[in-house]
């Protein structure tokens, strides 16, 4: 199951790291604690309304951008067999290809030619969640549910 605080967490732990910036520094700038904001980018808390648009503010993003972003992840996760529902689901057939990936904890699908996705089951119920778009320019989002 996909938990959007973990989705909202990696979506704002991403941008942080693409600017490579600190917690302290983001902490300092949205005027949060660092342990607090630690929290939130690893899915432990779920950020008020108000704090998570300080936090897109500390990192010179809109909240629009990154509710659409998280939006798009929770949109990809759904589309994709077997993502949402537990690792031991024998309602879905998995072709021999993903059933050989999943011996080994991961499955690999391709929703259309421009995304590539991986899903590791890290337990019943944690999931990892990687999308790699072709287009070089963009940039990897790794969700954990």
């Amino acid at each position: 199951m996909v938990l959007l605080r973990r989705v909202i967490g990696d979506a704002l732990r991403a941008r942080r790291q693409g600017q490579h910036r600190t917690l302290r520094e983001v902490s300092s700038a949205a005027n949060v604690s660092l342990g607090y904001l630690s929290e939130i980018e690893r899915g432990q808390k779920e950020p008020s309304s108000e704090l998570l648009a300080a936090i897109c503010d500390a990192l010179g993003a809109r909240l629009s951008e990154l509710l659409s972003e998280v939006s798009d992840t929770v949109a990809l996760a759904e589309q994709m067999p077997g993502v949402l529902v537990p690792v031991a689901d024998e309602s879905i057939e998995p072709t021999p290809a993903v059933r050989k990936a999943t011996n080994r904890g991961v499955r690999q699908v391709s929703s259309d030619g421009s995304v590539a996705v991986q899903v590791r089951q890290d337990s019943p119920l944690k999931a990892t969640l990687r999308t790699t778009r072709v287009r070089p320019a963009d940039r990897d989002v790794v969700c954990a549910a």
